[in-house]
């Protein structure tokens, strides 16, 4: 059993709250309110699979949440906002501008076992904090600017290359955006497939985490 599954109820009380929210605000205006630079536009080959137009959870939607509570829109985050959680580092993502490489839920399982991410989960969370820092950059950056300046240093210390080859934008040799510039209230959020940072694979491959 892994630890994202152990999160819903708090989830399920921060989705609540935010669909009361929503439910509040189209009493007196059927649209969601735009941010202050309008409809906001995600790209990448996942965000058809993510909410779209005026469903709850559209990207024009979270632009005006703290970034904590529009991850919890992001169904295939559970995984990373979990692990944000427990990590204590959620009050960091307040700061005065973070970008976020967020791994999705897929990302997670081919790369760790249950019983690695138990362990990180319950035990180490200092390395937990290391490898979660490993995906937040400084500054609100948008893919396009990543890109051009071809690095970007996250706040383990590390210097990523940032490189685009036709509509694909690579991090680290590693990991691709599959749906990004997800705006929240002073971040910027990319979904990545892969996750970054130092620790070792410990999956089976298979994609389904193994004991």
């Amino acid at each position: 059993m892994s630890y994202p599954r152990t999160s819903r109820p708090r989830r399920a009380g921060a989705i609540l709250a935010a669909a009361l929210l929503l439910a509040t605000t189209a009493c007196t205006d059927q649209s969601a309110p735009a941010p202050a630079g309008g409809t906001v536009s995600v790209t990448g080959p996942l965000c058809a699979a993510l909410p779209t137009g005026t469903e709850p959870g559209n990207p024009t939607a979270l632009a005006d949440l703290p970034v904590d509570q529009a991850l919890t829109w992001m169904p295939t985050l559970t995984t990373f906002e979990a692990a944000l959680r427990t990590s204590g580092l959620l009050t960091d993502l307040h700061q005065d501008g973070i970008t976020l490489l967020a791994p999705t839920d897929d990302a997670f399982a081919k790369k760790f076992s249950d019983d690695t991410w138990d362990t990180l989960m319950t035990r180490d969370h200092d390395k937990l904090r290391t490898l979660l820092k490993a995906h937040l950059i400084a500054g609100t950056r948008p893919l396009d600017e990543l890109a051009a300046a071809g690095t970007a240093t996250t706040l383990d210390g590390v210097t990523l290359t940032v490189t685009r080859t036709g509509d694909t934008t690579r991090f680290g040799d590693t990991a691709d955006a599959v749906c990004a510039d997800y705006l929240a209230t002073g971040a910027r959020i990319h979904l990545v497939n892969a996750v970054l940072g130092p620790l070792p694979t410990t999956a089976d491959g298979s994609g389904h985490r193994a004991h």
